[in-house]
């Protein structure tokens, strides 16, 4: 008995030295030792400069590893949790097609969105989220049969952005042609400082004549007040 215990522990010290994990060394004893017993025989262990720093290495490796599995189950299960709310929501589809209900929310939107009348009279709203913008158009079209035409856009950028390509994106993002976009000069305030999200585009805003809609869907918006 103490020579299968002399033998176990001299492996741990070997595969220790070897840059093994507690883990590693367990499972390939495939002994039913203790991290308790494992510790205690590895407590007055001196590892090499090298012998520590393939420890360090292995270690450092397994907690990666450990991290990408959690990571890509974390993605699942996410995954799995947007798609039960679809399904839970999917009753709502009907009703998002009936032109009425459209408008109550393109006037939620504007309402957060949008420019009000009083400081700008015609329809004005501005976003930096393609999502956004792709939705007010298509509700405009639904709810008013505002089509691409009378649409008109311009973009407020940063100072180390080119105008051409971010024209080139939103005309691509609103179907609104390139020639339906105004002039306009990059905010002075970010002259000299680098824009850092790579993925912003600018904020694209679209106009449209329409006073008396803007202040329909202002009245359409409090009314929930």
């Amino acid at each position: 008995m103490y020579s299968q215990y002399y033998t176990l522990k001299s492996k741990a010290l070997q595969l220790r030295k070897d840059g093994k994990t507690y883990g590693d060394i367990r499972k390939i004893l495939g002994k039913p030792v203790s991290k308790s017993t494992l510790s205690h025989w590895l407590r007055d262990l001196v590892l090499t400069e090298t012998q520590r720093k393939k420890l360090e290495g292995r270690v450092a490796s397994k907690i990666k590893r450990a991290q990408v599995k959690g990571w890509a189950i974390s993605k699942e299960k996410r995954q799995q949790y947007l798609e039960s709310l679809i399904v839970r929501n999917k009753y709502l589809l009907p009703l998002i097609r009936k032109r009425d209900v459209a408008r109550i929310a393109l006037a939620m939107l504007y309402l957060g969105e949008g420019a009000k009348w009083r400081s700008h009279p015609g329809l004005h709203l501005g976003s930096s989220d393609p999502e956004i913008i792709r939705i007010y158009i298509n509700l405009l079209r639904k709810c008013y049969d505002i089509s691409g035409e009378r649409l008109r856009a311009r973009i407020s950028y940063r100072a180390d952005q080119d105008l051409s390509k971010l024209t080139a994106f939103w005309s691509g993002i609103t179907k609104i042609p390139r020639d339906h976009f105004y002039k306009t000069k990059p905010d002075p305030r970010t002259i000299g400082k680098k824009t850092m999200k790579k993925s912003y585009r600018g904020v694209c805003v679209i106009t449209c004549a329409g006073t008396e809609i803007q202040l329909q869907l202002d009245i359409i918006a409090r009314m929930f007040l």
